[in-house]
């Protein structure tokens, strides 16, 4: 085979993986799943839209498709896992462009914090708007979500990663009769503590290993290194309490993805 051949098939397979890794960053999938729990009423069903990583990534058309693939699930919930701005964005206007479209679908929107916004210099101006917005912050802390004839406790922990944790005050007075929903940034909070008071945990942070390889996984994710256990999916720990981890929707340090296509999860919590 001379130089020219072999050249022009070089640059029709740099050409194809161009084409691939550009629309695994911007077309966005759902992950779909389903949880069985006795814990909800017989028959009960909440539906759950976790969103995570976003990194200050905007969707074309002003998120339009984004936003309508969340409006067709019509979630009773919103759970946003952190690093939804990027630690060096400036300007905030993108992210809350979108959290005032979400609010339209469904007020009951849970936040908490992820590594990005600690790194952020402006993450107190950031916060603020969140509150002013309506957002539920749940660093640290707790709220009871009330649906039909039983309740839920939707649980949060600032980003274990950079060690804003505090697991005591996350699981406060908690009801432990009911589901209890767990938000954290990070996976690395089941190795902090394997004695959570919870049924489920949502989290983000490793971004599927971003680039991944055909029956292996991911490469690497930040706290696991190399080829990581924990780097996205479903996962059943200590005490029967299961792991969730969205690969989200964002990159960091390069804007690639591969076989690992930008989504957001939809979370079905079943009674049994």
């Amino acid at each position: 085979m001379d130089f020219r051949k072999t050249f022009i098939i070089f640059l029709i397979l740099f050409i194809l993986l161009f084409i691939r890794i550009h629309l695994e960053v911007n077309t966005i999938k759902v992950e779909s799943i389903t949880i069985n729990t006795k814990k909800i009423p017989k028959n009960k069903k909440i539906k759950i839209v976790h969103i995570s990583d976003l990194h200050n990534k905007k969707f074309s058309n002003n998120n339009i498709a984004l936003l309508k693939k969340i409006e067709n699930l019509r979630p009773d919930i919103i759970a946003l896992t952190g690093d939804i701005i990027d630690a060096k964005t400036t300007n905030f206007r993108n992210v809350y462009s979108l959290l005032e479209d979400l609010m339209k679908i469904n007020k009951d929107i849970y936040y908490v914090s992820g590594n990005h916004e600690w790194r952020n210099k402006k993450i107190e101006e950031f916060i603020y708007g969140l509150k002013s917005k309506e957002i539920k912050i749940i660093n640290n802390s707790n709220e009871i979500y009330k649906y039909d004839n039983f309740s839920v406790n939707i649980c949060g922990i600032d980003d274990p990663y950079t060690n804003h944790e505090d697991i005591e005050k996350a699981f406060s007075n908690i009801d432990k009769n009911n589901f209890t929903l767990l938000l954290s940034h990070a996976p690395n909070i089941i190795f902090k503590s394997l004695d959570l008071l919870c049924d489920l945990v949502l989290c983000g942070h490793t971004h599927g290993g971003q680039i991944r390889i055909p029956f292996i996984g991911g490469i690497i994710a930040p706290g696991q290194g190399l080829f990581p256990r924990y780097d996205k999916g479903l996962f059943k720990i200590k005490n029967d309490i299961l792991l969730y981890i969205n690969s989200g929707l964002g990159t960091s340090r390069l804007p690639i993805r591969f076989l690992n296509k930008s989504q957001i999860s939809f979370i079905t919590l079943t009674g049994e």
